[in-house]
Order: structure tokens, then sequence, then C-alpha cells
């Protein structure tokens, strides 16, 4: 699933293409909004919220519409100019936003949701504090991550209403530069806050990268401690990088970490 930094430039990208601009054919390819039209409307921003997409739409008769959409596994965004082909096969289309410049168009999305402006906390107001949201808030992260001492750190830090915006690869990155297992309970990790300003740092300064980074290196196999480089050697002490399944049964996830480096 698209990590945080993802999702902030895919909503840079929809923001700078449709932002101001009025649109000439809105196309909802889902059954509950199959006849939703929006043509006429103006489309205002687009904003992402953890690792949701909010953009924002004034329509003719002056309603103000929010498409909630959310990449999930397979999900992207992608805009072409008017005419040019499309960059992925057209049953893959979930939504297609157009303008007399920019086609924007929403392949295989997760969650695609049309609702009045107003009540958009129905669908993100659960979310923790978000890790590249102008209200990050450090402090309350930390609270609600300190909620339950016992969970697994791992498993805490992919919860998005403690935090919202870290996936599986942020994950494994920073418990192994914390020293720490993905197992270790929330309330036995030494420096949490280091943790999570160690999170905010990372994001902030991959979302502007088009390749995300870790290690400072931007090599193609050089670019991360332990996300999916199982069985390879850890880079600081040798000792082959350890790989399992995790999480509650039907949502397991990969997790990466070095036995030597990060203390249980």
């Amino acid at each position: 699933m698209p990590e945080g930094d993802t999702v902030f430039r895919a909503a840079r990208l929809l923001d700078r293409s449709l932002s101001g601009q009025v649109l000439t054919t809105t196309d909802f390819r889902v059954p509950q909004h199959a006849t939703a039209d929006l043509t006429g409307g103006t489309v205002l921003e687009t904003v992402s919220r953890g690792k949701h997409l909010l953009t924002r739409i004034r329509a003719e008769d002056g309603g103000h519409w929010t498409l909630h959409t959310h990449l999930k596994m397979e999900g992207a965004w992608r805009v072409h100019s008017p005419g040019q082909r499309w960059q992925r096969p057209a049953h893959q289309a979930r939504v297609v936003l157009a303008t007399t410049r920019a086609v924007a168009v929403g392949f295989s999305l997760g969650i695609v949701e049309l609702l009045p402006t107003e009540d958009e906390s129905s669908v993100v107001g659960h979310l923790g504090p978000d890790l590249l949201g102008p209200d990050w808030d450090e402090t309350e992260a930390l609270r609600r991550l300190r909620e339950d001492p016992t969970r697994p750190v791992g498993e805490a830090l992919l919860d998005q209403t403690r935090l919202a915006g870290i996936g599986n690869m942020y994950m494994a990155e920073l418990c192994f530069i914390s020293g720490v297992s993905p197992r270790r309970p929330v309330g036995d990790v030494p420096d949490l806050p280091r943790l999570v300003r160690r999170a905010h740092q990372m994001l902030d300064l991959n979302k502007e990268r088009a390749v995300q980074s870790t290690t400072g290196d931007l090599r193609q196999r050089e670019r991360m401690w332990v996300f999916r480089r199982d069985r390879s050697p850890c880079r600081r002490c040798g000792t082959p990088v350890r790989v399992e399944m995790a999480g509650p049964p039907g949502r397991e996830r990969a997790t990466y970490w070095c036995p030597s480096c990060q203390s249980a």
C-alpha cells in the first residue's frame, strides 16, 4: 500500500493539474456514483490526509462536493493531455476528471466516494495526526501511540488512527534505525519521541523525491536498510535480514528486521 509521501505527491499532481479549472467531463465508474455528473463545476483543490485524497469541487449550482479516493494496493492517479493515450488500460479507470487542459484518471482506486464537503470528517475524521499535514502534532501522535503500551510498535505505527501516513516500508525502516524489533511493545521503546520525529523527517524529505530512500543512497539496491531485503546481509552487521508475515488475520503484512541490530 502506498506510503503517505506517495499520496502527498499524488495530491500535489492533481492540485497543480486541475485546481481553478472548469470540469468539461466527469465520469465516475463505480456503481454508487455512476449517474453523478459534476460537469461545469470548478475544481478548488486536492489535498492529502494521511493516505486519503480529497478533491474539492464547487458545482455549477454552488454546492460543494468532495471526491474522496484511496489508492489501496494497486491504485494510481495519472494526468494526461487531452487526446493523449492513457498510461494504463481503460478498463482499470474508476474516475475521469477532464478540463480543457488536462485529463486526470484514477486507475484501480480502492475507494471512490462523492460526498458533501461538509461531511469530510465522516471519511477522514478517525485519522490520527497527519505526518505531512499542515497541522502535524507530534504530542498528540505520541499520546495516541501510548494509549496501549503493550501493543507491538510495528502494529501501532501502521494504525492510521494513531498517526497517519506510515505504511509497511516506513514501519520497517523506522524500527531498524531505532534499533527496536517491530514486535517490541510500544511502552518498551527507549525513545519513542525520537522515532516519531524521524518518521516526520523521513516522509517530509521523501515527499520531494521521485524515488524513496531511507539510507540517503538513491541507487536501486541501496535505498532501504531492511525493507524487501530478506535474506540479504544487514548493512550494519551482516546478519541476514529476516521477514515474516504479521498482523491481524486476513490483513497480514510482511515485516522485515535484523535480528542482531533490533532488540525485541
